[in-house]
């Protein structure tokens, strides 16, 4: 959903199938095109991996080495349980906290030095596994308002990281 979101935000067009994903590409523009004195938008790539979620590096780690990107050029957004729903937060690097799409996403990079947006998508009450996989896999229970917020926030985010880079360290995004 924050894919589709900046996909639409930067007007970057339809996707293609490749790298065992859906890709577009683009310049991720923040205002209207073409403003006097205004630096060229960095070029971007927006990938959605269509493998599963714990094999996404299959997908990323072939996009990454056609690009040939920096490690610290790669930014991941994914849904974080140990966030409660609705906090974003975003960082460079950082511990894997059991997350087997990330552990492929490391391992097919070669290293864990990529930039991330958390999006919290809270913890169910319950610890079984089958409970935990129907949280993250299922549909949202809250409203449309308060999951278009999430995603708004998220955008945000990403587009933060994206337009300034160099603000590492883990912080919320507003």
């Amino acid at each position: 959903m924050v894919a589709q979101e900046l996909s639409s935000r930067w007007g970057l067009g339809r996707a293609r199938d490749k790298f065992r994903g859906r890709i577009v590409e683009g310049r991720a523009r923040s205002g209207p095109p073409g403003a006097p004195g205004a630096p060229s938008p960095p070029r971007v790539a927006v990938l959605c991996p269509q493998t599963y979620y714990n094999d996404a590096g299959r997908s990323v780690g072939p996009a990454r080495g056609s690009y040939h990107l920096a490690l610290d050029h790669v930014l991941v957004v994914h849904d974080e349980i140990d966030l409660p729903f609705g906090e974003v937060r975003a960082r460079l690097g950082g511990g894997l906290a059991g997350n087997n799409g990330l552990k492929s996403i490391k391992r097919e990079l070669g290293g864990a030095d990529f930039m991330r947006v958390r999006v919290g998508v809270g913890r169910p009450e319950s610890s079984d596994p089958e409970i935990v996989s129907a949280h993250v896999l299922g549909r949202f229970r809250e409203s449309p308002d308060l999951l278009r917020g999430l995603i708004e926030q998220a955008a945000v985010a990403v587009e933060r990281a994206v337009l300034s880079p160099g603000e590492g360290g883990e912080e919320a995004a507003p």
